[in-house]
């Protein structure tokens, strides 16, 4: 059987920061977390935001399942740097910043998203 077609998962935008480490230790001697940018927005959303998982999902174009995957990564990615002073690197995963259409299988507009100013 074939695959399920893959949807690209939606993201408001990059972190202000792309790198967290301890002070006072160069970058270059630390371990590294890398947290994508799909496990950045879902901990923006579900821990900043507070909103519940269902509605986080939706923001993202993702089921409840997968969100709740996907959170529960970036949180156990989150507290291996914490617990072993590592640095956290946000970058990459599998995600459309700002965009309107969701994949080419969905080529279609998503419903009450308006996407970030030159995107378009």
């Amino acid at each position: 059987p074939m695959p399920r077609p893959f949807c690209r998962r939606r993201v408001a935008g990059r972190p202000a920061a792309s790198i967290f480490k301890p002070i006072r230790i160069p970058v270059s001697e630390l371990d590294e977390v890398v947290v994508t940018l799909d496990e950045f927005e879902a901990i923006r959303l579900a821990d900043l935001e507070g909103l519940y998982q269902e509605k986080a999902a939706g923001t993202m174009n993702v089921s409840r399942p997968t969100f709740s995957r996907i959170v529960e990564s970036a949180h156990r990615k989150i507290a291996d740097a914490l617990v072993h002073g590592k640095a956290i690197r946000m970058e990459g995963g599998p995600v459309r910043l700002g965009a309107p259409r969701c994949c080419r299988l969905h080529d279609r507009r998503i419903k009450g998203f308006e996407p970030e100013e030159g995107t378009r």
